[in-house]
């Protein structure tokens, strides 16, 4: 068994830290309670959403990385790789966090796990 935080426990994790960095997050879709995967999108002022997924690394940590970016000139593609994404994989959790400094907060996710 490997030393990972479930994912129930994450997921509010890293809302708790939205709300501490002066931003708000909420659940849009609830996954595995233990071990699901956890994709956050990130907004800033209700646009320019871009959606980060941890990866493995070469050094084997896993990062979050931006795996989506919002097109402002057709929004409704991001919609549609969200809920794509969220039928492929009915264990994942997504996340939105709405936060004025989205990479500083990315970077913050490191420290969680």
């Amino acid at each position: 068994m490997e030393g990972r935080l479930p994912a129930h426990l994450e997921a509010g994790a890293i809302m708790r830290l939205a709300q501490t960095e002066g931003g708000f997050a909420t659940v849009l879709a609830k996954g595995e309670h233990d071990a699901g995967t956890i994709l956050v999108v990130t907004l800033c002022r209700g646009k320019d959403g871009v959606v980060y997924e941890r990866m493995p690394q070469l050094d084997g940590s896993r990062k979050f990385i931006a795996a989506k970016r919002e097109n402002p000139e057709n929004p409704q593609e991001f919609s549609e790789y969200l809920a794509r994404r969220r039928v492929q994989d009915s264990d994942m959790w997504l996340i939105e966090v709405d936060i004025a400094d989205r990479e500083r907060f990315v970077a913050q996710l490191a420290d969680l796990v």
